[in-house]
């Protein structure tokens, strides 16, 4: 059985199991929601899903569990957010890239440098901005539950180190599913080429592109490092994780049942935001030990790069938010890092 074959029979069991133990949930008292994402097990994110699980079980005294597929086993992130549209799929982790395909103010976390520090990040993703993306999901058959840390993406490249963004020019660079990473890339002189995640190491390998963006971890886990020997830190981008919720398998559950998995799911994000700093200090010094050039550059000089995009999105819903954000990051000027 070829891997387009299994998926599809996963997901055929995967609809079936969900739709049944949802609608006898009140002859069973038993619930279990499919979760899927794309990540090596590994990886923080998984490990706080498989906490929110465990976290789920304890609220709910064993009535509702999670199952959860990793690896993008039952597809792409975009083939994940459709699969929960369509309600054959609970839950899923998705970075906020691919997002703003569906609700497009997503898109302000792509546009580089937006973002002061991580304590200006948590107070918009924490605050009523942060809430409102949420909210704002339920238009497209979607329940945003909450954000986990991701953490800054940088460039990483195979042969040939960037110091500055002139660097940049000529290079091939695999972006998410993100017209604003493209127009990001695009700006900084290098060619942007959307490919999925799980096919990345392979086009690193034979060449379809000169490099990449992402965190530490996701570099390091991937073993993209064993491609890619500079990465620079330019910390373009913070793009947060999202986690969703299928919109007509939540309206399933009754008021309950929802308490429960928001419990959860805050329990994770707090258990989540703990991992992520060691986990990334973790992967650096396990990429430089493996022969990476860890790169620090100036990131006044990429910031200033990326202006003529700024100034593009004035006057649109994306430059409206990204001046809310910037009385926020006013606001927090001095704040720590929490």
């Amino acid at each position: 059985m070829n891997i387009t074959t299994l998926r599809g029979v996963l997901l055929c069991c995967s609809l079936v199991t969900l739709l049944f133990t949802v609608g006898c949930q009140r002859q069973q008292e038993q619930i279990t929601l499919r979760m899927a994402h794309t990540l090596d097990q590994e990886h923080v994110v998984h490990k706080a899903m498989v906490y929110m699980a465990e976290r789920l079980e304890h609220y709910s005294a064993g009535q509702m569990h999670i199952q959860i597929y990793s690896g993008g086993q039952l597809g792409s992130e975009r083939e994940l957010i459709e699969l929960l549209q369509i309600g054959s799929l609970a839950l899923t982790k998705v970075s906020a890239s691919p997002l703003e395909g569906f609700v497009p103010k997503m898109q302000v976390f792509s546009v580089p440098y937006v973002f002061r520090d991580s304590a200006h990040l948590w107070a918009v993703l924490n605050g009523a901005i942060g809430q409102d993306l949420l909210n704002s999901m339920q238009k497209a058959r979607l329940h945003g539950l909450g954000y986990y840390d991701a953490g800054s993406r940088s460039f990483y490249t195979t042969n040939k180190a960037v110091h500055q963004p002139a660097d940049l020019k000529g290079l091939k660079f695999r972006v998410p599913n993100s017209q604003t990473a493209v127009q990001m890339v695009q700006t900084l002189g290098g060619a942007a080429t959307p490919v999925d995640w799980g096919e990345l190491y392979t086009a690193l390998q034979q060449g379809v592109v000169d490099g990449a963006e992402n965190n530490p971890p996701s570099f390091y886990l991937s073993r993209h490092y064993e491609l890619s020997k500079y990465y620079s830190l330019d910390e373009h981008t913070s793009v947060p994780d999202v986690i969703l919720m299928s919109l007509p398998v939540w309206e399933s559950l009754n008021t309950q049942q929802q308490g429960w998995v928001q419990q959860a799911m805050n329990d994770s994000v707090r258990y989540q935001r703990e991992l992520w700093q060691e986990a990334s200090d973790d992967a650096l010094a396990k990429v430089k030990a493996a022969g990476v050039e860890v790169i620090y550059p100036d990131k006044a000089a990429f910031a200033a790069a990326v202006k003529p995009l700024h100034q593009s999105l004035q006057g649109t819903e994306v430059g409206d938010l990204m001046a809310e954000i910037a009385l926020i990051q006013a606001e927090t000027a001095g704040a720590s890092n929490d």
